[in-house]
């Protein structure tokens, strides 16, 4: 039986790869360098509890463990989160959906891809020209005054910046102008909808934090004062500059996330999503709101109490649009034919775990509350319920999903569920502990802790394992999966979106005849039968 052609096989050879046009194997180039950099920051994260096992010093240095979590969150936020979805899953899913054979600019996005590279090398490099140990927010002074590689860091993650613009940009004149005949706004898919909302995004907020380190680099080099006190400059300035980008590069981060969680919500319960247009906007309104709302990171800077006031309220607004698509899920789900897969199983996952975030989120958004829990382990755990338990959760998920469409091969769904279960189990482990233990009063970044910590540390540190064990488990099935997997259907999921009405892998050119939209992205009234 002879194989199809598709866009894997149809040209052979490194260079048809290196040199390739083809957003799906720009989106497989993507995924690689990206599921690198998640592993290389996990083993960070792992070192980093393994250190904080005991009250005492165990394998590190004080400042070996600031360049440690230093490398860890500079390489999960700049490498790994920010580009995850869109870079991977976005460019390789969007034109399928949307029914064009690429996107508007291919040359640009393979230019972006390399840019990444470019970018991901020097923060790469920093590995071993003395390590940054700033933090990965990089402040000052300290960032001004230490003698580790902040130039090469904050270069890279300027030059990364080139690349997220420019893949917003191609985005955004994609889905303007390259949609199918017959798909209006109201017809493309949620996960679409996510990734306008995004790329609007990063084409606005990416200069702010380009410009910004490129200040650092300027007065770390020449010794000018902007952000020095030493020299007239003002260090909170870089605070605000730094969060005016970084707190919508929270939604960067979370928006495309949302999108997926509404693919796989109306695929495994087999509904029409609730309230399309409700959904749909708001992921244009969380775009918008995320712009405001960077004050509530400086509450004790020292800021004006009106100012504080001001950026509490717009923290309590942003929860509102994010309310609308939990309840929406929620709603679609009711009365489903629910197919508990292991995508469906990752989409309950981020369910409980990004409500987690959301919660704790508006607890820190109340003045009263964050004077205490700044700089405790109550935020650090916040933030890894709405980055991993979102945004990786739905990556994972999202992962799972295309998986089949990506490469042709289904993979064990046995393991993929223990593998869930192991991720799910080891992460609330992780930073539900941490919960307590930012309540208790546990600073954040400390190297040495008092011994009465050392219990919830030590079962903290323990969850690291269950959930590497899980991310070990998943690397090999998936691995396998390409080698003897079954291969998979056009659709082994009864889905309704335009990708899965073409062979799976796709073909180079995504379609043999162009399609035409009559109706909606999600009929399952209409969907007889189901594949699975």
């Amino acid at each position: 039986m002879t194989q199809h052609k598709n866009y894997l096989n149809e040209f052979k050879g490194i260079k048809s790869w290196l040199f390739t046009l083809d957003h799906k194997r720009i989106g497989i180039m993507y995924l690689a360098f990206i599921t690198f950099s998640f592993f290389l920051g996990g083993l960070f994260a792992v070192l980093l509890r393994l250190e904080l096992l005991t009250p005492d010093t165990l394998f590190f240095t004080a400042k070996q463990y600031n360049q440690l979590f230093t490398l860890h969150g500079a390489v999960m936020v700049f490498l790994f989160i920010i580009p995850s979805i869109p870079a991977s899953l976005g460019n390789f899913i969007l034109p399928l959906q949307i029914g064009a054979k690429d996107v508007a600019f291919p040359r640009l996005n393979l230019a972006s891809f390399y840019i990444y590279v470019l970018g991901a090398s020097f923060c790469l490099y920093s590995l071993f020209a003395g390590a940054v140990d700033t933090g990965w927010t990089f402040y000052t002074p300290y960032s001004l005054e230490t003698d580790t590689s902040v130039i090469s860091m904050t270069m890279g993650a300027f030059i990364l910046g080139f690349s997220s613009i420019l893949t917003g940009v191609n985005f955004l004149v994609t889905i303007h102008k390259m949609r199918v005949k017959g798909m209006g706004w109201f017809k493309m898919p949620l996960f679409i909808w996510s990734l306008y909302a995004t790329s609007i995004i990063q084409i606005i907020a990416t200069p702010v934090l380009a410009i910004t380190l490129l200040l650092l680099i300027g007065e770390k080099v020449m010794g000018i004062g902007i952000f020095n006190p030493a020299l007239g400059g003002d260090p909170i300035l870089f605070q605000h500059f730094f969060w005016f980008y970084s707190h919508p590069a929270v939604y960067i981060m979370i928006l495309p996330a949302m999108g997926i969680m509404s693919e796989l919500v109306t695929t495994y319960c087999k509904k029409d999503i609730f309230g399309y247009k409700f959904v749909a906007y708001s992921s244009i309104a969380i775009a918008v709101i995320s712009f405001v709302v960077w004050g509530h990171h400086l509450f004790v800077s020292g800021q004006s109490q009106y100012a504080t006031m001001i950026f509490s309220l717009i923290t309590f607004l942003v929860a509102i649009p994010t309310a609308i698509k939990i309840f929406n899920w929620v709603a679609t789900m009711y009365k489903g034919s629910i197919s508990f897969k292991a995508p469906f199983l990752y989409f309950l996952s981020f369910l409980f775990l990004f409500s987690i975030g959301g919660f704790t989120g508006v607890v820190l958004g109340t003045l009263s509350l964050d004077i205490h829990l700044h700089d405790t382990y109550y935020v650090v755990a916040h933030f890894h319920y709405v980055m991993v338990g979102g945004t990786v959760m739905a990556f994972v998920g999202g992962l799972h999903h295309w998986w089949p469409k990506m490469f042709g091969k289904m993979y064990s769904e046995f393991w993929a569920r223990v593998s869930c279960l192991l991720i799910f189990v080891g992460f609330n482990m992780v930073f539900f502990t941490q919960f307590i233990l930012g309540s208790k009063g546990m600073p954040r970044r400390y190297y040495n802790y008092l011994d009465q910590f050392q219990p919830l540390h030590a079962f903290s540190t323990s969850g690291t394992w269950v959930l590497g064990t899980g991310f070990i488990i998943m690397a090999v099935y998936l691995f396998m999966s390409l080698i003897k997997g079954e291969k998979a259907p056009a659709n082994p999921w009864g889905s309704t979106t335009l990708e899965w009405t073409i062979p799976s892998p796709p073909i180079h050119h995504n379609f043999e005849t162009i399609p035409v939209v009559t109706e909606g992205p999600y009929h399952y009234q209409k969907f007889e039968g189901d594949t699975t």
